[in-house]
């Protein structure tokens, strides 16, 4: 009897497990139709920017000079950068990378910032440059808000968070099944021939590449206007109240340029301390200036390059970073953020990477890993990865093209839905879970689900298309 049962099972169990291949089948298909893009763009341009980053920089910090004995004083090349740029006044300085590089300082006018590269041994001007607006900060743009601003950047929110549920449904269609090993799972089956050897192309490539796609997709939703700004970034902010100063209305985001990040993630929405009290501790003597600052900080261990910003106004503070998020060093655990009164030249905050939470802790190493900062193997994998990205959505392509029956018209071709469709309470879950983790996910979810019920039932035309 018990025998008998669990034949007449197994087919049922078969049958449901076939329509569930369908059903994240059409799942992975129209996320595919809107994340793919999107994850294009973003690979084009991160591509761009790991190579101009690792070739000329994000300035001009990789000109070469020639050694000559000592350096200049910093307030000698500063009076040389001001002098460059009529009008203006230093608002930043950047220390060189080595001995044989430029310093770098960003002189401000009403009409802008403009970056000044300078020979530190003679202090002669070897160029000038926007500041933070070449085709690095252009391709950053593209890559953060696709130059829409805030719409933009929830556009991209949403095809980040979808994308999630893309890889989920995508580990699920290539997961080793009905016999297949591994083996298939992990290396193309290159005697396979036409839509078969595409399909195997597309499933190893894209199994190889997820866990690295979805630590690049957490990374870059942490900085998304909702998921990002509004929940992890302000429950993982450094608590300026700790450091007992008068605090300002301006936050360390306020140092950012534009669209391109140049602070710690966990320091972004802290509020700066402000000069003029006794608050701090003790560090510099005498006259507080740039080369006295800039001399303590090298007393401190800031070698090689590090940033120097210059007080704005009469209640500003001088800092000094060097962090991951300016692509300072190659090593993420040695961010280090210091604060200094203008006046009494005390130490008001110092926040180094040991003082982040944990979150903040992932996101420095997480963000080094994302721009390709580790070193020559971090750039290689990087590479690799994007390409990756470009040839999933290739072969994701001609897979749906020569699945076509015939001519395409005004039809998608999406994967039939199963009838009788049992309710698979696994993928809920994880629906559900996804929405409510990631709300531009939920929210598209639902905006899809209310449309299929409502708009596209009295619309059979557009239905039709979709199918």
């Amino acid at each position: 009897m018990t025998d008998t049962i669990s034949r007449a099972a197994a087919p049922s169990a078969s049958a449901d497990a076939r329509k569930y291949y369908f059903i994240a089948w059409r799942w992975h298909f129209y996320a595919g139709l809107y994340v793919i893009p999107f994850l294009c763009m973003l690979a084009i341009t991160g591509l761009t920017m790991l190579w101009i980053s690792w070739g000329a920089g994000l300035g001009a910090e990789r000109m070469a000079v020639t050694p000559q004995g000592g350096t200049m004083a910093n307030s000698a090349l500063e009076a040389a950068a001001e002098v460059a740029v009529s009008g203006g006044h230093a608002t930043q300085y950047v220390e060189p990378l080595a001995d044989n590089r430029i310093a770098a300082f960003a002189v401000e006018t009403g009409a802008g910032t403009t970056g000044v590269a300078i020979d530190p041994y003679s202090g002669a001007v070897m160029k000038t440059f926007p500041w933070r607006a070449g085709w690095y900060d252009f391709a950053t743009d593209i890559h953060g808000t696709l130059l829409l601003g805030r719409f933009g950047d929830r556009m991209i929110e949403i095809a980040a968070s979808l994308a999630i549920i893309m890889i989920a449904t995508g580990l699920y269609l290539h997961w080793p099944r009905n016999g297949s090993g591994w083996r298939a799972a992990l290396v193309p089956q290159l005697s396979l021939r036409k839509r078969a050897l595409w399909k195997s192309i597309h499933g190893v490539t894209g199994m190889w590449i997820s866990l690295v796609l979805l630590v690049f997709l957490l990374s870059g939703l942490s900085w998304a206007g909702i998921w990002g700004e509004k929940m992890v970034q302000a429950w993982n902010t450094f608590p300026a109240e700790k450091w007992g100063a008068p605090l300002s209305d301006s936050t360390h985001a306020d140092m950012n340029h534009g669209n391109t990040k140049e602070v710690p993630w966990g320091l972004e929405q802290t509020p700066l301390p402000e000069s003029g009290s006794l608050a701090g501790v003790e560090a510099i003597s005498g006259e507080v200036d740039i080369d006295s600052v800039a001399a303590f900080a090298r007393s401190l261990g800031f070698n090689g390059r590090f940033q120097v910003y210059i007080p704005a106004d009469a209640t500003g503070v001088w800092t000094v970073s060097h962090d991951s998020m300016s692509n300072d060093g190659p090593n993420p655990t040695a961010d280090r953020t210091i604060h200094i009164d203008q006046y009494t030249g005390r130490v008001l905050a110092d926040v180094g990477f040991a003082d982040y939470s944990p979150y903040a802790k992932a996101m420095a190493v997480g963000i080094a890993f994302h721009e390709g900062d580790l070193g020559v193997w971090n750039l290689v994998l990087n590479t690799v990865f994007c390409l990756s990205v470009v040839l999933v959505w290739i072969s994701g392509a001609i897979m749906w093209w020569k699945r076509r029956p015939g001519t395409v018209g005004t039809r998608l071709f999406a994967p039939p839905r199963p009838k009788d469709l049992p309710f698979w309470k696994g993928a809920a879950l994880l629906v559900v879970a996804l929405g409510i983790v990631f709300p531009m996910a939920g929210f598209a979810i639902a905006l899809i689900l209310l449309l299929d019920a409502t708009v596209l039932r009295f619309l059979p035309g557009i239905r039709r298309a979709l199918s």
